[in-house]
């Protein structure tokens, strides 16, 4: 989908093409914009409900010309009924509590974040990062972030999620988890159905998820949470579910 900047919103930048990381015949094109200043948060929400997603201090989102492959999904939580399986997905991590905390990057973060690239995306842009790297991705935020911890019963770090507490929901920014773990525990989607009771919690109306594409093998995982809205030209519709 071609994004247009909100009218409330002021110096927007659109990216130079680059080969598009999906789709290797197409060339990809982002509008962004920095989240600065007083009024980040209430920028980041008005972003956000426009379809846009952050990293680090900016807000972006696809700009391509004759492509709408890429769909910004979010889960209305009032609306979701866990499936089967992924009752058995809760079931599996009971044992497991989490703790939401301020976006601080640690030591024992990182050595997770690691060991999670180096097993399930070896060769990725992300196995390549250092410890200031990550404390980037952890910490470099105007807005109201917060990371996640994932911990058994012996208080080992297992999983951790980044998020974006919004006005109206929270945004999934980044989540990874021991990859040694049994994958039957599906912490992946564990980490979505806690945020979606956590969002409930707080009295929030949705889990955003960032862009979706269909058919994509790597974002599957967005199609099994139904119902799930995508942002169109007409605004936020039910797409799935």
């Amino acid at each position: 989908m071609r994004h247009s900047p909100p009218s409330s919103a002021r110096f927007f930048f659109t990216t130079t093409p680059l080969p598009c990381p999906y789709f290797p015949d197409r060339i990809e094109r982002r509008v962004v914009t920095e989240l600065l200043g007083q009024d980040a948060d209430s920028l980041h929400d008005i972003l956000t409900h426009a379809g846009f997603r952050r990293s680090h201090g900016i807000a972006y989102a696809p700009s391509c010309q004759d492509c709408n492959s890429c769909v910004s999904v979010r889960i209305p939580v009032d609306e979701f009924q866990p499936s089967k399986s992924q009752r058995r997905i809760i079931n599996r991590n009971q044992g497991l509590h989490a703790t939401p905390l301020m976006a601080k990057a640690t030591e024992e973060q990182f050595i997770l974040f690691s060991e999670y690239q180096s097993l399930r995306h070896s060769g990725g842009d992300m196995e390549k990062m250092n410890s200031d790297d990550y404390r980037a991705l952890v910490e470099e935020s105007n807005v109201n972030t917060q990371i996640v911890e994932f911990r058994d019963d012996d208080e080992n770090l297992v999983s951790c999620c980044l998020i974006d507490v919004l006005s109206d929901g929270v945004s999934a920014l980044y989540s990874y988890f021991d990859p040694q773990i049994d994958p039957r525990r599906s912490l992946g989607s564990y980490m979505i159905l806690w945020l979606v009771n956590h969002a409930k919690e707080l009295n929030l109306d949705y889990v955003y998820l960032g862009f979706w594409i269909e058919g994509c093998g790597k974002m599957s995982y967005k199609a099994s949470f139904k119902p799930l809205e995508g942002f169109t030209e007409t605004g936020w519709v039910n797409i799935l579910g």
